[in-house]
């Protein structure tokens, strides 16, 4: 699992994807770090937060500055290969929502 302490700010957008994964790696495991290093590089990207269970069902929420910087990663050609490659190998389905944070508070997070 993967938290980012700064991304509890109101006024961000979170794009929340959940998938079911197939079974095997397949090289997912290489491409996820490397689409999170790559993420980390743009700007307006604010922070991660992943969680995967044992049945395959994963959560994943980026956070970011704007709405531009959201298109400018989802366009990005790197990206854009390892969407394909989800859809045609590491995914039995998934979905995704971009969402505001309105309002953020936290619990026991040393910031």
């Amino acid at each position: 699992m993967t938290k980012a302490k700064e991304t509890t700010n109101a006024g961000v957008y979170a794009v929340i994807f959940t998938s079911q994964r197939t079974e095997g790696d397949h090289g997912y495991g290489n491409m996820a770090d490397r689409m999170e290093e790559l993420a980390r590089e743009q700007p307006g990207f604010v922070g991660v937060e992943s969680a995967r269970g044992e049945d395959g069902f994963g959560i994943t929420i980026s956070y970011w500055e704007s709405l531009e910087a959201i298109s400018h990663w989802k366009s990005n050609a790197a990206h854009q290969v390892a969407q394909e490659r989800g859809r045609q190998d590491w995914y039995e389905q998934y979905e995704v929502k971009v969402c505001k944070v309105e309002r953020a508070y936290a619990f026991g997070l040393n910031r």
